[in-house]
């Protein structure tokens, strides 16, 4: 990204440099939104350089989280355009769009019951899944324990590479005219009852027309933030393991395969390249970013059950990352109570998928000053005791 000259101000800044403050800068500049600046002391990085990049609006869905269906599905139609917008803006850099649909399988009878219910439930929401017996969920996957009882295959939900995606969102922003300051957002500068900036880890402060609070995880820790404008966006640490599939036994997966096993959630996700990508925990273990010997194991483990050929593959590397949850689990997306500061923060399980609609609402609301009706369940001021009673989870 471009440099911004010391005592400079800017239109609109960004504080975070993930996948959803670089989509909002990116959208935000191609809006013509003057001067945009992202402010991350490594741009590029964050939750998504860890995750999977499913894009399962229907397969994630779980009871009363209606509304965030409605988003993801809208997300999740749009990316197609938006990942070959994002490849030509970013001069040729492939995402790893891949429209390759999800199989949800089954490992034992209590697991096919709940399949079928959430099969029932998608049903009554009118949503494209079919059901599979148990030789049908392997003649699609043949790599599939034989034991699989039954299972969803869900045609619409598809796949991104994370990776590539931040790597063309750095690129696009650079070159529609985003300005990048490599430095920690230390302050929220607040003036007159209204944010007018940050100072940052550097020492300068840096005036802005409209700040948009990015920071995953870290967004309600920022200091100089008013109590009580932003609902707490808490860690939730998720361990991925990443695999690489040989030639030789190509093709391994040819789809997104999620599970329940033993009450433990379980997806792979194959790439065209040849990684397999295995995830994920979900721990309430703070900010702690720790790969434990249990996390991994658990995680060869139940894959094992599920696709027993997956411990003759290399295991190529291990991490962990932080979903940033808010108090509902649903984004937090908007004007907050404090006038000039903006939320786009509190993704949790689907800051991947959510990135295209995500930054198409924040730019409208940038230019506008209007709120979105798409974005309107998903406002941060929801958890206020005024506030209207359709909630994003409801």
């Amino acid at each position: 990204m471009s440099r911004l000259p010391t005592g400079s101000r800017a239109d609109v800044l960004v504080i975070g440099g993930g996948v959803i403050g670089l989509a909002v800068a990116w959208r935000a500049a191609q809006r013509g939104l003057g001067n945009v600046v992202v402010v991350d002391p490594s741009p590029g990085r964050g939750a998504a350089a860890v995750a999977a990049g499913m894009l399962a609006p229907v397969t994630e869905l779980q009871y009363g989280e209606e509304p965030l269906l409605r988003l993801g599905m809208a997300s999740n139609e749009r990316y197609a355009a938006f990942a070959a917008e994002l490849a030509e803006a970013s001069g040729g850099e492939d995402t790893g769009y891949r429209r390759c649909g999800t199989i949800a399988v089954a490992l034992d009878s209590d697991d096919r019951e709940e399949l079928r219910e959430l099969h029932a439930f998608h049903q009554r929401l009118g949503l494209e899944s079919s059901w599979l017996t148990g030789r049908e969920a392997r003649k699609l996957e043949p790599m599939l324990a034989p034991g699989v009882r039954g299972g969803l295959h869900v045609a619409d939900d598809h796949q991104v590479d994370p990776r590539r995606l931040l790597t063309a969102l750095v690129l696009a922003g650079d070159r529609a005219g985003v300005v990048g300051r490599r430095a920690e957002a230390v302050e929220l500068l607040v003036e007159g009852g209204r944010a007018v900036g940050v100072r940052l880890s550097t020492g300068e402060s840096l005036i802005a027309e409209q700040v948009v609070l990015a920071a995953g995880p870290h967004s309600h820790r920022l200091p100089g933030l008013p109590e009580g404008v932003l609902p707490p966006v808490r860690p939730v640490k998720g361990q991925v393991l990443r695999l690489h599939v040989p030639d030789a036994y190509r093709p391994f997966l040819s789809r997104n395969v999620r599970a329940v096993v033993r009450g433990r959630h379980l997806y792979l996700v194959p790439r065209e390249n040849g990684e397999l990508v295995i995830g994920a925990t979900t721990e309430e273990q703070g900010y702690d970013t720790t790969v434990t010997a249990g996390g991994v194991y658990e995680l060869l483990r139940d894959a094992h059950e599920l696709v027993p050929g997956i411990t003759e593959l290399p295991l190529r590397e291990t991490a962990a990352g932080l979903r940033p949850g808010s108090p509902d689990n649903a984004p937090l997306l908007g004007p907050t109570s404090l006038p000039g500061l903006v939320a786009a923060t509190g993704h949790y399980r689907n800051g991947v998928l959510l990135t295209p609609v995500t930054a198409d609402l924040l730019a409208d609301y940038l230019a506008t000053g209007e709120v979105p009706e798409t974005a309107r369940p998903f406002t941060p001021t929801r958890f206020s005791p005024d506030a209207p009673t359709t909630k994003a989870s409801a």
